[in-house]
Order: C-alpha cells, then sequence, then structure tokens
C-alpha cells in the first residue's frame, strides 16, 4: 500500500510538469483586445503562449480600443469607458487586477509611448493627452482641431492623423505645439512609421453615405515630400496597416497585401483569404500575421494567425470584435 502511494505521487508529479510545459512554452505572450458589443462592458483581453490560451479577463469596460507594451507594463485604452488600464505582465499573464485611470469621459483611442510619457488621441475632447508613466497623473493636453485617430513618434515629434479631415498633425514633443499640418488627402485613419517614412492608410465616405472610397498617402518626414493614391469607389480595402518582415502591408480584400512605394498593392503576395465583410481587424508583431474575423454566422469570434510566409499557424478563440494585437516577448 506505501508502495502505491508512493508511485501515484511520482505520477502526479509528473503530471503537473508535463501540464506546466504545455501551459508555457515559451516566454512569448500574445495579447488580444476584443472591444465587445457597444454600450455593454464586455469588452476583454486573451493572452496566448504558443497555441494555448492562458488567461481570459473579461468585463474589461466598453470598447477595449487599444493596447501598447512599455516596461512589462500592459497599457489597455477603453474608449467607451473613458479608461487607461495599465497591467504588470508576468510569464503567466497579466497580473491583476492592475490600476485604471479615469480620462474624464473624453472618448480614447490610439496611443504612443515616448520616454516616460503615454500620448493617447481622444474624439470627445478632441486632444492629445499626456500621461506621466512616474505619477500616472495626466498631466496635459494638446488640443486638436477634429477626430484624432492614429498617432505615433520619432522621438522628437508626433504625427496624428485626424480622421474627420484631411490632415496629419506634426507635433512638437519639446513644446507641446502643432508645428505643421500636412495636407493628406481625405480620411486618415491608421499610420506606419517606418524609418523616415510615415505610411497613412485612408477612408472616407460621400456626401450621402453611400459609397466608400480608399486611398494611402506616403510622407518623407525628413523631404516633406507627399504623395496620394486613391482606390476607386468600392474598392474593399480597409485601413490596418502593418510590417511583415520589413515591408509594409495594409488591409485588402479579405487578407492583407504589401504596398509598393508607388501605393499600389501587390495582389499576388497578399495573406489571407477571408471574407472581406468579416475580416474585423490585422495586425502584425514578431512574423506573426494576425486576422480578426467576426460574423453573423460564425460564433464565437476568432483570430487566424499566420506566419510571414502566409501559412496558418494558431487559430484563437476570443471575444466580440477583436480589434488589436501585441506581443510580449520576456521581460525586459
Amino acid at each position: 500500500m506505501i508502495m502505491k502511494k508512493f508511485v501515484l505521487i511520482i505520477l502526479l508529479m509528473v503530471i503537473a510538469c508535463e501540464d506546466n510545459s504545455q501551459v508555457v512554452e515559451n516566454n512569448e505572450l500574445t495579447f488580444i483586445a476584443t472591444e465587445g458589443n457597444f454600450g455593454s462592458s464586455n469588452g476583454a483581453i486573451t493572452v496566448f503562449n504558443g497555441n494555448q490560451q492562458i488567461q481570459n479577463i473579461p468585463d474589461v469596460g466598453d470598447v477595449v480600443q487599444s493596447l501598447a507594451i512599455h516596461n512589462d507594463k500592459l497599457f489597455v485604452l477603453v474608449n467607451n469607458s473613458h479608461l487607461l488600464k495599465v497591467y504588470n505582465i508576468t510569464d503567466s499573464g497579466l497580473r491583476l487586477p492592475g490600476i485604471d485611470i479615469s480620462t474624464d469621459n473624453s472618448g480614447p483611442r490610439e496611443m504612443v509611448i515616448v520616454d516616460n510619457y503615454v500620448y493617447f488621441t481622444n474624439w470627445n475632447t478632441q486632444d492629445v493627452k499626456i500621461l506621466n508613466l512616474e505619477t500616472y497623473f495626466i498631466e496635459g493636453s494638446i488640443n486638436i482641431n477634429g477626430l484624432p485617430e492614429s498617432i505615433v513618434s520619432d522621438g522628437s515629434y508626433l504625427w496624428v492623423a485626424i480622421s474627420s479631415g484631411s490632415t496629419v498633425e506634426k507635433i512638437s514633443l519639446e513644446t507641446r505645439e502643432i508645428v505643421e499640418t500636412i495636407e493628406v488627402g481625405n480620411g486618415p485613419q491608421q499610420m506606419l512609421l517606418d524609418g523616415d517614412l510615415l505610411w497613412i492608410s485612408r477612408t472616407y465616405y460621400s456626401a450621402n453615405w453611400t459609397e466608400t472610397y480608399h486611398g494611402t498617402t506616403l510622407i518623407n518626414i525628413q523631404t516633406s515630400e507627399v504623395s496620394m493614391r486613391e482606390y476607386g469607389v468600392g474598392t474593399v480595402c480597409g485601413g490596418d496597416m502593418m510590417l511583415i518582415a520589413g515591408e509594409v502591408y495594409r488591409t485588402f480584400e479579405g487578407g492583407v497585401a504589401p504596398l509598393a512605394m508607388d501605393l499600389t498593392l501587390n495582389r499576388s503576395a497578399k495573406i489571407g483569404t477571408y471574407s472581406s465583410n468579416d475580416l474585423y481587424s490585422a495586425g502584425a508583431n514578431n512574423k506573426n500575421v494576425f486576422m480578426g474575423i467576426t460574423s453573423d454566422f460564425q460564433a464565437p469570434d476568432t483570430v487566424y494567425v499566420h506566419n510571414d510566409l502566409g501559412e496558418l499557424s494558431y487559430t484563437y478563440i476570443v471575444g466580440a470584435s477583436p480589434g488589436d494585437y501585441e506581443v510580449w516577448s520576456g521581460p525586459n
């Protein structure tokens, strides 16, 4: 009897060790924000290690808008709950409960972290707010004329896309003032800064909102040269932009396609063949390409993860409306 108990204990120890190795196969974690249903608080964050879901945080708030990682912390903007949330990241996921910072009904959208500050855009207050990461206090704001959406930085300046208009604002980080307004074409949405090149996806509508137009603009931030391309009425495009294996891509016809310097889209190199109506979002990080699919005819929502060759690596089951993606590669 004693021998059987001894054998059982050893067996349980072996099983426990095997289970633990399956849960954390490496020190790379993927965080997926799902917006949830507008007017509800069911926005969520799901955490994956390899093909394993290791954590799900439900009821984060109403419309989990965007994610950013800085110094082993995950920053989360929750649009309709008007919150900036901060979580510590560990190799087993997010340490709860985290910190909630009210943005005072600002309607936060997108963010960039420079040095020890979070700069984030806000629709309701039409500004860029500034969070000090030493005090966790919003210490100021930069007023914007219009609805600011995407925001990027080169370390000296911020660039902010005004989605309700046709401009990008260049803001000095030193003075925290707008130093230049650049015409880029109607409906600037998402931006990607790759070296000296600022890529801007654009989506806009006809006067009666019955037709959708898409375009891309490219700015050389050193020479101030601006080039634009329109893709025509009804072109199935989308606005997410990403860098995959050193090449700029944007969402296009149910996948993501590389952009040439003349802003044409390379259909033959497109990654993903999903329904254009179901592809809710796309992103890329560390050679992983994320395709968030949502559909009235498919439940629950799904994120398909491809490698940079276009091959399907993982399928993740997530909450409603997957919208943003971040990858953490171990302690800094």
